[in-house]
């Protein structure tokens, strides 16, 4: 027994030395809280779920060293809580900020420490029938626009007949095989009914799509049938 306590002795004292050398070794490369650290760590430097202390605290995963996703508490009391690059916030999250009276809050996307907005709203689905699936999607466009395509067998779908669109605002448009709206003032609802053959081409249905677009943008529709 005495023996076995030994040993185990032996084994405290030689791992212990080491979990404080490789926590001590394990670099957080923002100052503010770079005097404490316990958590993961990847050749030197904080890697994983991890808290660092210092005049300020951070709790959550880290990344080569730097927070990547957590939550960062000042001194003061002011916290984020999101996404981080390189020390900064970018990304989704949330600022609170500790006032006399309340809490003031800024949720929404940042960039490089700089609050850039609420999150984009995504887009609504109001209806869809006889539809296989779609796709919205922002083209990276400098105009208010919204143009649709429709697909079938990995092709344009060339068996319309009957096609309605209807939008709450904008004024008719086209572009090649693709047609929608421009001039949009966000919101806007579009209604999309037509007539489509199957995909093996041997009867006919009629399909509806309905939908909200929230985000200003130049917007890309595809329905596939």
């Amino acid at each position: 027994m005495k023996h076995i306590l030994s040993v185990l002795l032996f084994v405290f004292l030689f791992s212990f030395p080491q979990y404080v050398n490789a926590q001590e070794d394990c670099k957080v490369l923002v100052p503010e809280i770079d005097s404490i650290y316990t958590g993961k760590c990847r050749k030197g430097f904080a890697q994983g779920k991890g808290t660092a202390i210092g005049v300020d605290s951070f709790t959550g995963k880290f990344y080569k060293g730097w927070p990547s996703k957590g939550t960062y508490t000042w001194a003061n009391g002011d916290s984020y809580t999101g996404e981080f690059r390189k020390g900064k916030r970018n990304g989704e999250g949330i600022l609170t900020l500790k006032l006399a009276d309340r809490d003031s809050i800024m949720e929404g996307l940042w960039e490089e420490d700089l609050y850039l907005g609420p999150k984009p709203k995504a887009p609504k689905i109001i209806n869809k029938f006889q539809i296989d699936r779609y796709t919205l999607s922002k083209s990276g466009g400098m105009k208010e626009r919204v143009l649709i395509n429709f697909l079938q067998n990995g092709n344009r779908n060339t068996t319309i007949t009957n096609l309605r669109i209807d939008a709450s605002n904008g004024v008719e448009t086209k572009m090649g095989y693709s047609q929608g709206f421009e001039f949009i003032k966000f919101p806007v609802t579009i209604k999309v009914s037509y007539t489509t053959m199957n995909k093996l081409n041997t009867s006919s249905h009629d399909a509806i799509f309905e939908f909200e677009i929230f985000e200003p943008g130049d917007w890309v529709v595809d329905i596939f049938n």
